[in-house]
């Protein structure tokens, strides 16, 4: 599933391409993606400039003077910025029309989304309760803190509650983890505050380094232009089971926590 860092990486691909583009409309081939393609996104979007071309969490945003257009890339969507003759292929949902080239929605498994809002886009249902941005300001080692207060579930599982803080995924969760040398099945509560302002700092850390490697490339994943990330070759942690730690040579553990998988080092981590 694309995670914070691929769909930043997507949205820095599209931006050239996309700010203060003019809008020809919209070709809809498939509307039956994880909520329905709004029927009338062709005319609505015809002779729309796009002013902004933003993220908030996992979303992307376009704005318009209109409204703005969000897209979801779900569990294996992509957008592509393409010659606007080049033959969609089966998986090719939706076209953007920007003059001679389209930018193409591709989701073989089309649980994303494309949605049009008019108004605030802080108050689309999606986005509005939504926690902070983890490159952000407002984020710090004190939004764990007080989140952690009255939790005794595990930590890994607080950082993937998009109320708490928006976007730290399963792979940079266990990642972060490792870095910051947190079990991920401690309980929340019990992480002292000194090791959740580590943690902010690993996370921001581990997202900046993912951003600057092009994201991940798991099952579909690849940027605008079709190329792969390559932040995966540096993995700790995830997907590295009984193989050796980069750090101390233990084997790498795996346990599952929510239905997701988490990978740690017991020796560096330790419960």
């Amino acid at each position: 599933m694309p995670e914070l860092p691929e769909v930043e990486t997507t949205r820095r691909g599209i931006l050239p391409h996309l700010l203060n583009a003019k809008l020809d409309g919209a070709v809809v081939r498939h509307a039956g993606l994880r909520w329905p393609v709004p029927p009338e996104l062709h005319a609505t979007l015809r002779g729309l400039t796009i002013r902004s071309v933003d993220r908030r969490a996992k979303y992307l945003l376009l704005g318009t003077d209109a409204g703005t257009l969000i897209i979801h890339l779900g569990m294996s969507g992509s957008l592509r910025f393409l010659p606007a003759d080049t033959p969609p292929e089966k998986h090719d949902h939706v076209d953007l029309l920007l003059g001679p080239n389209v930018l193409r929605y591709r989701d073989p498994r089309r649980f994303g989304a494309v949605l049009w809002h008019v108004g605030a886009i802080e108050h689309h249902p999606l986005l509005q309760a939504l926690g902070p941005e983890p490159l952000s300001d407002d984020f710090d080692g004190d939004t764990l803190i007080r989140a952690a207060q009255r939790r005794g579930s595990a930590v890994k599982l607080m950082l993937m509650d998009n109320h708490v803080v928006v976007g730290v995924g399963n792979i940079y969760a266990n990642e972060a983890l490792f870095h910051a040398g947190i079990h991920p099945a401690r309980a929340a509560n019990t992480v002292r505050d000194g090791e959740y302002r580590r943690l902010a700092e690993e996370i921001r850390s581990v997202l900046n380094r993912a951003i600057q490697a092009g994201g991940s490339t798991l099952r579909d994943f690849v940027h605008s232009d079709g190329k792969p990330g390559y932040f995966q070759q540096t993995y700790m942690v995830y997907g590295r089971q009984d193989q050796p730690c980069r750090q101390c040579g233990t084997p790498i553990r795996h346990l599952r926590q929510g239905q997701r998988s988490s990978y740690y080092c017991p020796l560096c981590q330790p419960c």
